[in-house]
């Protein structure tokens, strides 16, 4: 097989790390290029890291992404015009910009999720069954905990969780955003979906997806012990994505969930 020509971009943040060491332990992958926000004059692995550019970009047949909204669209724009498949794990996109990049999926192959793991992915679609079944005399609510240099809340694996409640019930997610808590030691269900986030230490990440009638509680659950496995869940969309044609794409096709 020949191997997949690899850009990544965000390349000095946690996961752009964690995704070059998952990179250099698969034969799949070859790294061509590296990339931030601003110049930082180092080697890794013997490629320099540049900026976001055409010639960055030039040699790769795909882009690995998690940096923040206003650097994804540049990297977009970029690989539109080059042609170049993307990898997005960025998260805390409007759904302005959730449109826009739906716009640029038609000139190239996308895939788009909040969350790289196979667990998570397996917990949203258990949450969207969950919804579906319960009906509407169960509230439900999202809490989530991650290390304490995260800032953005409540995470993107949170408000994807928050998709699977509102597309079992069939409405609009924006619509059923409710409250979002920070550091809340308790938080109450709404008629809206309300999420509590928590930011301490150095934990990797812990979602959990409650429902309730007010006679019994239903709880579903994913803790994450290795960062590892969202590099390597997005290692294998990036595998999975260069057999495909434009389009947006989520883990949840590349699981094959219907």
């Amino acid at each position: 097989m020949k191997k997949i020509n690899l850009a990544i971009t965000g390349c000095m943040g946690r996961m752009g790390q964690q995704i070059i060491k998952s990179v250099l332990e698969d034969k799949n992958f070859k790294l061509v290029s590296l990339t931030e926000s601003k110049i930082i004059k180092k080697k890794i692995n013997g490629i320099k890291i540049g900026l976001n550019t055409e010639q960055a970009f030039k040699k790769a047949d795909l882009i690995i992404d998690f940096t923040i909204p206003k650097c994804t669209f540049q990297i977009l724009k970029i690989a539109s015009k080059l042609k170049k498949r993307v990898v997005i794990g960025t998260t805390g996109f409007t759904k302005n910009e959730e449109n826009l990049i739906k716009r640029f999926s038609k000139n190239i192959p996308i895939l788009k999720a909040g969350n790289m793991s196979l667990g998570i992915n397996l917990l949203m679609y258990l949450t969207e069954i969950a919804s579906s079944s319960l009906g509407g005399k169960f509230l439900s609510k999202v809490f989530e905990i991650h290390h304490r240099h995260k800032k953005d809340y409540p995470s993107g694996t949170a408000l994807m969780l928050g998709r699977g409640i509102a597309k079992g019930k069939s409405k609009d997610f924006y619509n059923l955003i409710g409250k979002k808590y920070l550091n809340k030691k308790t938080f109450p269900y709404g008629n809206k979906i309300n999420f509590n986030s928590l930011r301490k230490g150095e934990i990797i990440g812990e979602h959990e997806v409650k429902f309730s009638s007010g006679k019994e509680i239903i709880t579903l659950n994913h803790e994450a012990f290795d960062r590892a496995l969202y590099s390597e869940g997005a290692l294998s969309a990036a595998k999975w994505l260069m057999k495909k044609r434009t389009g947006l794409y989520s883990m949840r096709d590349l699981m094959n969930f219907k």
